[in-house]
C-alpha cells in the first residue's frame, strides 16, 4: 500500500513538473504583443530608431486582411500586400512571441523596393491567428505548406518565396521536406536555429544554468502530454537534407539568441542548392537594420538565380 502511494505522489509529480515545464516554453494564450515592443537588451540600442521608422512604414501601409484554416482547423491570419498584378509573392513567418509587423519589417521594405507582393502571416497561438501552444515550429511547418497551398490555389503560377526569421526561419525550414506546392521556388530564412531542443537547451543554460539539464526531460514530456506534439519530431536540419528548393541563409554574427553557428549547420546539412550570408556585428533578428545593402544584395541574388529578378550588384 506504501509503495502504491509512493508511486502515486510520483507521476503526481512528475505530471505537475512536466506541465509547469510547458508551459514555460510552449503555453501562450496570451496573443496581445505590440510590434513596437522592441528588445529591451543594450546591444539593440544603437538600432531602435531604424527598426521603429521601418515598423511605422508597414504598419502604415493598405494590406488585405486573409483566412485560412490550418491543418488542425485553427484560424489562422494573415496580411497581404499587394505591389504589382503578376510579380512574385513571398510569405513571411515572424518569430517566437512576435509580430509579422516587427520581425517582417525588413522585408516588408525588401518586397516595396523590388515590387514583390508579400502575405505576412500571425503564427498560430500569436496575433489573430487561433490557438495557445506554440511547437517551435513542428506543428507550424504544416501550417506553412497550407499557406503555400492557399496562395497557390489563389494565384495559380505565381511564384512563391517562402521567408522567416527566427521561430518563422526555423518554420519555413522544417517545411522544406514537405510537399510544397511548386510554385514554391525557394527558401529565405534568418537567423534560424538548427533544432527546437537544441535552443530550448541554449536559453535554458543561459537563464538557468547546468540545472536546466535536469528539466529538460520534463519538457519533453510536457510538450507531449500538454502541448500534443513531440519536440523531436522535426527540426530545419533534418528537414534540409531532403530540401526541394534552393535555401539562403542569413544570420548576424553577434546573435546572442540564436548563435549564428547554428545556421553553419543548416547549411552542411543541406543537399540541395544553398546560399549563406552572416552580417558582421548584427544582433538576432536585425541583420537588415545593421546593413540593409549587404542584405539586399543577398536576397536580389538569390531571387535572381530562382529567376524572379534580374540578377544585380546593386
Amino acid at each position: 500500500m506504501v509503495f502504491v502511494v509512493i508511486l502515486i505522489v510520483l507521476v503526481l509529480v512528475v505530471l505537475a513538473v512536466s506541465y509547469a515545464a510547458y508551459r514555460i516554453p510552449f503555453y501562450h494564450p496570451d496573443h496581445s504583443e505590440s510590434p513596437y515592443n522592441l528588445p529591451p537588451e543594450e546591444q539593440y540600442d544603437p538600432y531602435r530608431q531604424s527598426m521603429t521608422a521601418l515598423i511605422t512604414a508597414l504598419d502604415a501601409e493598405p494590406f488585405e486582411a486573409v483566412e485560412i484554416a490550418g491543418y488542425d482547423g485553427a484560424k489562422l491570419f494573415g496580411r497581404y500586400y499587394h505591389k504589382r498584378d503578376g510579380a512574385p509573392l513571398i510569405i513571411g513567418f515572424h518569430g517566437f512571441k512576435s509580430t509579422a509587423l516587427r520581425d517582417m519589417s525588413g522585408a516588408g521594405d525588401l518586397a516595396r523596393q523590388m515590387e514583390m507582393n508579400i502575405l505576412l502571416v500571425d503564427q498560430r497561438s500569436h496575433g489573430k491567428s487561433e490557438g495557445k501552444t506554440i511547437s517551435f515550429g513542428v506543428k507550424e511547418r504544416f501550417d506553412c505548406l497550407g499557406w503555400a497551398q492557399y496562395a497557390a490555389e489563389r494565384w495559380p503560377g505565381r511564384p512563391i518565396v517562402l521567408m522567416g526569421v527566427s521561430m518563422g526561419a526555423a518554420t519555413v525550414l522544417m517545411a522544406a521536406d514537405l510537399d510544397l506546392p511548386g510554385e514554391v521556388k525557394g527558401i529565405i530564412a534568418d537567423c534560424p536555429y538548427s533544432d527546437p531542443g537544441a535552443i530550448i537547451k541554449k536559453v535554458g543554460r543561459d537563464s538557468m544554468g547546468p540545472a536546466s539539464i535536469a528539466l529538460y526531460p520534463f519538457i519533453l514530456l510536457g510538450a507531449r502530454l500538454y502541448g500534443g506534439f513531440g519536440l523531436t519530431a522535426a527540426s530545419p536540419v533534418k528537414a534540409v537534407r531532403h530540401a526541394k528548393v534552393p535555401i539562403l541563409l542569413i544570420h548576424g554574427e553577434d546573435d546572442r539568441f540564436v548563435p549564428c553557428d547554428m545556421s553553419r549547420q543548416i547549411y552542411d546539412a543541406c543537399s540541395g542548392e544553398k546560399t549563406r550570408l552572416t552580417i558582421p556585428g548584427a544582433p538576432h533578428a536585425i541583420a537588415y537594420v545593421l546593413d540593409p545593402a549587404k542584405y539586399g544584395q543577398a536576397v536580389r541574388r538569390f531571387l535572381g538565380t530562382l529567376g524572379l529578378l534580374e540578377q544585380t550588384d546593386a
